[in-house]
């Protein structure tokens, strides 16, 4: 490390968001950023541990003391190659990801105040595509090809590692454009559209085909491929079947989500289809990162006011026994969007939509009660206490989380990959998924 005890002296420092009442007026990203020498700077505070429990986290395996180190001493190429070692997305991690690694690390038990490694991880990452480090890792052809079904995180992660291994891949995918999850399901204002599209062209330019508009079915893939890498993702969003659920007003959460991001993509819709909170008083269903992406998506539409409920009680705030370092701690988050502006509240069962005139108006919740798990390793049990109450509202978004896919027996060229097989999950398990699958259709295709 360029300072062994720079962990003493430099304390965290954040490049912190743009001001609220700037931001909510657009859909830029909130996130700002530091100059090279602080972010050099929050590099030396790595201490590289003799067990990096930060490597331990991430999914993926990247070797954070090592692209700190590289980082902290101006070397943005080096860092760059070795952060892309473990991971072919940088940008879209240091964007989105919830940073496993920044909750293992060691600073983070001694003074609560880890490393940055997930801004650092963005900025090397865009040091690389402006100073010209992005490459292509086209390997030598081997004559053989594979056929990738969906474009998201997995899908584009196996297309890169086998286009390097030397397989002709093609990706085929239902929706316009290719991105899946990461462009019709994070708002841009987390994760640009044009930082999906940099990378995209490079793919291309690498020798990754992409055919789009074209819905595959497991059941008839594309013939002319002698592997397929299935990553359709968790298409199904959990539901909230309770009476009233037929009233107008109450949407998926992805139907506000990928609607507002074709949106800004220039496409257009009819009045009658368009899901717009403006104006409107917004129930969000569930406390997860998509609810809170209708938080900051519903604020910028013009929301008169936004309530998010969740049945799960609150969580701790800081730290949380349950869950020591270095495990992830389950503790109060708040995110960009909760910053905005929106009620929160815990240990509410949704029971009834209430209507007038064949729209929502409200819903009856009622409180829960959470009882400690019966034995060691048991799940805590939920028990309604009777207190209901109803909650105004003329806007519902169902943000809980996705049905996990039931796949048929596949045959043996075929290998799924992602949350399809997995269930939903983060985008950094995605990626190391389909990393994980290109490798097996290597090992497959290899032993023909």
């Amino acid at each position: 490390m360029e300072k062994l005890n720079a962990f003493l002296t430099i304390p965290r420092q954040e490049a912190g968001y743009r001001p609220i009442n700037e931001r909510i007026t657009d859909f830029s990203q909130v996130e700002q950023t530091l100059n090279s020498r602080d972010r050099k700077l929050q590099a030396s505070r790595c201490m590289d541990c003799g067990v990096p429990f930060c490597h331990w986290a991430c999914p993926l395996g990247n070797k954070q003391p090592e692209f700190q180190d590289a980082l902290s001493k101006g070397k943005w190429e080096e860092a760059y190659r070795v952060l892309t070692a473990t991971n072919d997305f940088p940008e879209f991690t240091g964007r989105i990801c919830p940073a496993l690694c920044e909750k293992s690390c060691v600073l983070k038990l001694s003074c609560d105040a880890p490393v940055t490694i997930r801004e650092n991880e963005a900025a090397i990452a865009e040091a690389a595509f402006r100073e010209g480090y992005v490459r292509p890792i086209r390997g030598e052809r081997k004559g053989l090809r594979v056929a990738v079904v969906g474009s998201g995180p997995a899908g584009l992660s196996a297309a890169v590692r086998l286009n390097a291994r030397g397989y002709d891949v093609t990706v085929y995918d239902r929706a316009p454009l290719p991105g899946g999850l990461l462009r019709y399901g994070i708002p841009n204002f987390k994760l640009p559209k044009e930082v999906i599209d940099r990378r995209i062209q490079y793919l291309k330019d690498d020798g990754i085909r992409f055919e789009m508009n074209v819905n595959v079915d497991q059941a008839h893939l594309p013939e002319g491929f002698d592997a397929y890498a299935l990553c359709t993702g968790t298409p199904q969003a959990r539901d909230l079947q309770i009476p009233g659920r037929e009233l107008r007003g109450i949407y998926f959460a992805l139907e506000l989500l990928s609607q507002q991001n074709r949106l800004l993509d220039g496409e257009t819709f009819p009045k009658e289809q368009l899901v717009n909170a403006h104006g409107r008083h917004v129930l969000v269903i569930g406390g997860g990162d998509t609810g809170s992406d209708c938080i900051g998506t519903a604020i910028r539409q013009g929301a008169a006011s936004v309530t998010q409920i969740e049945i799960m009680p609150q969580p701790p705030i800081g730290q949380n026994p349950a869950t020591p370092w270095p495990q992830w701690p389950v503790v109060l988050k708040t995110t960009s969007s909760h910053e905005e502006g929106c009620l929160r509240r815990w240990s509410l069962a949704s029971q009834r939509f209430i209507g007038k005139n064949g729209r929502v108006c409200g819903v009856e919740v009622e409180e829960v009660q959470w009882l400690p798990a019966e034995t060691e390793n048991g799940r805590p049990t939920m028990k309604l206490t009777g207190k209901k109450e109803i909650i105004e509202t003329d806007m519902v978004l169902l943000a809980m989380g996705f049905l996990r896919p039931v796949l048929p027996e596949l045959p043996p060229q075929v290998f799924p990959a992602g949350d399809v097989r997995n269930g939903a999950s983060l985008v950094v398990r995605a990626l190391a998924d389909g990393r994980k699958v290109a490798q097996d259709i290597e090992t497959y295709l290899s032993n023909l």
